[in-house]
């Protein structure tokens, strides 16, 4: 063989070799990229599991869940049977947040939970050996926050007055601020009737000691909120419309609903009426604005000057008119789409839907009179 036709040969292989090595490299870098991937998604679903399971299995309910926690029970015992009965969501979860923050001391007992407890809240009990609340107090959906205080008078002791005077103590307030981004900036406006309208969360509340202060119970109800509301900011930065307003328009629809469907669908009419430019005109922003409990809106009520009267002004009102529930603001957040541009309640609670003002009008006729 010729030493030409030698290194020829020598050539050709070397090139081979090299283009052996490259897809060998090609395909190292795609298998490495792929792990890469598959551990960083993994990681980011495992965070959001996790932050998932720190929450109350259910912020709204107030079911009450019976647990009997035998004498001699290991922190591993008892957060299987919590998760077996639905206190909490994950026992491995309850476990390690248990050992990061050091807590133990366990007492044996029958004990009553909730389905909205905190984790702090059902440690706390677990460790006093505290088997029921000293108090327990509901707050139902839609109410405004004269409607709570009133609730808490009646439980505590302290006067509407007086709760009222710390909701609404600018300081206070922006403490809170602080501390709880679901408050933005906008509920301290002149305008704004009262700044946490709406952002005291619907819901069964647990209380242990024998004299909370107001501002602890509001506080509660605001860390409420954030709990709720936290899982739909990025819908929320998604849509048309602020936080503030998704709120606002959440207690609309909370006001003129009374189940899941209908949220629905008046969430979709009143965006049918803003798209269009149309005044949304409903009764309870007027009540609001009155300051009254109307039983029939006449129209002297809709005449009166206020950012919060959607029959005076465009838009939303300045801010919410009571607290929603988590459905209310499903609606807001995914509304029912169709053609409808007005809704009235006949005398049974039922809701009937217009397309156009002389349907509107014939609904009237037929419903109403």
């Amino acid at each position: 063989m010729s030493k030409k036709k030698s290194k020829g040969e020598f050539v050709d292989n070397l090139i081979a070799t090299n283009e052996e090595a490259s897809k060998v490299r090609k395909i190292v870098s795609l298998v490495i990229l792929a792990i890469v991937l598959i551990i960083g998604i993994s990681g980011i679903a495992g965070y959001f599991y996790v932050k998932s399971a720190l929450k109350p299995v259910d912020p709204t309910s107030d079911k009450k869940i019976t647990v009997e926690i035998p004498l001699g029970s290991s922190s591993s015992t008892i957060a299987n049977i919590l998760e077996e009965n639905g206190v909490i969501k994950n026992a491995i979860i309850y476990l390690f947040y248990i050992k990061v923050n050091n807590e133990s001391n366990f007492q044996a007992g029958n004990y009553t939970f909730t389905p909205s407890m905190t984790l702090d809240e059902i440690t706390e009990s677990l460790q006093k050996g505290k088997t029921t609340a000293l108090y327990t107090v509901t707050i139902p959906e839609g109410l405004n926050i004269d409607q709570i205080a009133e609730i808490y008078a009646k439980n505590f002791n302290f006067s509407k007055e007086e709760f009222l005077q710390v909701a609404n103590d600018k300081d206070f307030i922006v403490k809170l601020m602080e501390k709880y981004s679901i408050l933005p900036k906008d509920i301290l406006k002149d305008e704004i009737i009262s700044p946490l309208e709406g952002y005291l969360f619907a819901a069964t509340y647990r209380y242990d000691e024998e004299k909370p202060s107001i501002q602890s119970i509001i506080e509660k109800m605001v860390s409420q909120t954030q709990d709720v509301v936290s899982p739909y900011m990025d819908q929320i930065e998604k849509s048309e419309f602020s936080l503030h307003e998704v709120l606002t328009f959440a207690s609309l629809v909370e006001k003129e609903a009374s189940n899941n469907e209908q949220r629905k669908e008046i969430a979709g009419v009143f965006y049918n009426r803003l798209k269009k430019g149309m005044r949304l005109e409903t009764d309870p922003t007027v009540a609001y604005a009155t300051g009254e409990h109307l039983e029939t809106t006449l129209y002297k009520h809709l005449e009166v000057e206020s950012p919060y009267n959607t029959y005076r002004i465009k838009g939303l009102p300045i801010g919410p008119i009571a607290n929603f529930s988590k459905s209310s603001l499903e609606a807001v957040l995914q509304p029912k789409g169709s053609d409808y541009l007005f809704f009235l309640h006949d005398r049974k609670g039922k809701i009937h839907y217009a397309k156009t003002y002389d349907e509107h009008n014939e609904n009237r006729k037929k419903y109403l009179n």
